[in-house]
C-alpha cells in the first residue's frame, strides 16, 4: 500500500537510476566498534550490517546498479559485499566497491561525502544512468526509493532531497530545511541555533498534509543524507566546484540559489547510527514489543549473508524480549532485553540484560586454540548496559555492568563509552573480572 502523498517511478524510470553509497569515513564517534572495521560494517541486529540497510533497499526499488565508496578500514567491509551481493549473470545488476586510490590528478584521502564521488567520476560517469540516488551507509531505515525517485522526476528537480520531520529539540543537531508549498528547498541551515534562527525554518503546514503528515510529528525537516541527483548536475558541480567536499554542508545549500531543489518527505522511522549511544539505544529498542523497525517484513526483506548455520540450541534457558540467532548455543542462561548473535555461546547460569552480543565468526572447536578461555560467555557471568564485540572470550564468574553514572574510560579489553561498556572485537576477559 502505498502512503499518501507518495507514487512510484515506473521500472523503466528505475533502470535509468544509479545508486551510490557513501561508507569512507572514520566513524571516529562510534569508537571503538569501528576500530577494525568501517562504520557500515557493525554489525547489526546479530546477524546483519548496517551496509545492509541501503543496499537492501537499493534492491527492493529496483535499482542494482550500486557503487559502495570504502576507504578506512574497509577489508571486513569489501568482503560482506562480495560475499553477500551477487545479481543473475544477465540482470546487468552489481555492486562494486571503489576503494580510495591514487590517481594522475591525485592521491589524498576523501575530504567528504562529495570530494569521495568527484575521486571516482570518471568511473561513475561510465555508468549509462540518467540520475544517481546517493545514500549514507550508516542508517536504519526502510524505503522504497521510487517513491523519492518519482518526486525528483515528476517536479523535473536537479536535485532532490529526502527530509523527515524533527521536533524542535532535535532540530539543532540536523540540516534543517524551509520548504515552500510547491515542495522547493528555499532555506537550508546546517545545525541552526535554537531561537530566532530556528523558528524562521518552519515550512507551511500545506507541504507536510501532501504526504499526509501531522505538524504533531515534528514542525522542522530535516535532511536526511539521501539525494537524488542528475546526472549532468552532479557532474558539473563537481567539476567546477572542487572546494565543495561535503553535500550536505556545500552542494545542498550552495545549489539553491541556481539550482531547482526540491524536498522528498519520508513519513517512517529513521535513525542515524552515529554514536556508541544511538547504535546501543536503538539496538534495544529493536527487542522490545512493536519495535520501530522490524526485519521480518515479508514485503520488503533485510538482505545479507547467507551463512548456512545450524538454529540456535537452546537447553533450559529463560529468554524474553530478544533476538537469538542462527548458530548460537545457549544452556541454562538467562536472557532479557538482549541481542545474541550468531554462534554465540553462552555457559550455565550466565545472565544476559539490556546487552548487544554481536556473536562470533566462528566457533571456539574451528580455532585451533588452546587458549584457557573459550569464545563466548562464561559460566556464572552477569552482563547488563553492555555490547559485546565479536569472538571475545570472557571468563566465568564476571560481572560488567554498564550504567549512565560510569565515566569514559579504557581497560583491558574493554572501553566505555557513554555509560555503556563495550567489550573490544578479539578481548580476553579473565576469570572474576568486574567492571562496574
Amino acid at each position: 500500500m502505498s502512503t499518501p502523498g507518495l507514487d512510484f517511478a515506473s521500472i523503466h524510470e528505475m533502470e535509468n537510476v544509479g545508486a551510490i553509497v557513501l561508507g569512507g569515513g572514520r566513524g571516529t564517534r562510534l569508537y571503538p566498534l569501528t576500530v577494525e572495521r568501517a562504520k557500515p560494517a557493525v554489525p547489526l541486529g546479530g546477524r546483519y550490517r548496517l551496509i545492509d540497510i541501503p543496499l537492501s533497499n537499493c534492491i527492493h526499488s529496483r535499482i542494482n546498479r550500486i557503487y559502495v565508496m570504502t576507504q578506512f578500514n574497509s577489508t571486513s567491509l569489501n568482503r560482506h559485499v562480495n560475499n553477500s551481493y551477487k545479481f543473475d549473470n544477465f540482470s546487468g545488476g552489481f555492486v562494486e566497491i571503489l576503494a580510495a586510490e591514487q590517481t594522475p590528478e591525485g592521491g589524498d584521502w576523501y575530504q567528504g561525502t562529495a570530494d569521495a564521488v568527484r575521486k571516482h567520476l570518471k568511473h561513475i560517469m561510465n555508468l549509462n544512468a540518467g540520475h544517481f540516488l546517493i545514500l549514507s551507509g550508516d542508517q536504519l531505515y526502510r524505503m522504497d526509493y521510487r517513491t523519492l525517485v518519482d518526486t525528483h522526476l515528476r517536479n523535473n528537480a536537479d536535485i532532490t532531497v529526502s527530509t523527515l520531520p524533527v521536533k524542535e529539540q532535535s532540530a539543532s543537531a540536523c540540516g534543517i530545511m524551509k520548504v515552500s508549498e510547491d515542495g522547493r528547498i528555499k532555506e537550508f541551515v546546517e545545525k541552526p541555533q535554537p531561537g530566532e534562527q530556528l523558528s524562521a525554518m518552519v515550512s507551511p503546514i500545506s507541504v507536510f498534509e501532501r504526504y499526509g503528515l501531522s505538524i504533531e510529528q515534528g514542525e522542522y525537516l530535516a535532511s536526511m543524507g539521501v539525494y537524488v541527483i542528475k546526472r549532468e548536475v552532479l557532474e558539473d558541480i563537481l567539476r567546477k566546484r572542487k572546494d565543495w567536499t561535503d553535500f550536505g554542508t556545500h552542494i545542498i545549500p550552495n545549489a539553491l540559489s541556481n539550482r531547482r531543489v526540491i524536498a522528498h518527505l519520508f513519513p517512517d522511522f529513521w535513525e542515524d547510527i552515529g554514536t556508541v549511544r544511538s547504535y546501543y539505544d536503538v539496538s534495544m529498542r529493536l527487542v522490545q514489543q512493536d519495535p520501530p523497525f522490524e526485519f521480518h517484513n515479508p514485503k520488503h526483506l533485510i538482505f545479507t549473508r547467507a551463512r548456512y548455520l545450524p538454529g540456535a540450541r537452546i537447553r533450559e534457558a529463560s529468554i524474553t524480549d530478544a533476538f537469538v540467532c542462527e548458530g548460537a548455543r545457549i544452556t541454562e542462561t538467562r536472557i532479557h532485553n538482549s541481542i545474541v548473535g550468531i554462534r554465540s555461546c553462552l555457559g550455565k547460569n550466565a545472565e544476559l540484560d539490556r546487552t548487544i552480543l554481536m556473536g562470533a565468526d566462528y566457533y571456539n572447536e574451528e580455532t585451533r586454540s588452546d587458549a584457557p578461555i573459550p569464545i563466548g560467555i562464561g559460566e556464572n557471568t552477569r552482563i547488563s548496559g553492555a555490547i559485546v564485540d565479536k569472538n571475545a572470550r570472557i571468563g566465568k564468574n564476571v560481572v560488567i555492568r554498564g550504567n549512565d553514572q560510569m565515566r569514559d574510560r579504557k581497560g583491558p579489553g574493554f572501553v566505555v563509552r557513554d555509560g555503556i561498556v563495550v567489550i573490544l572485537k578479539n578481548a580476553v576477559i579473565p576469570d572474576g573480572t568486574e567492571i562496574v
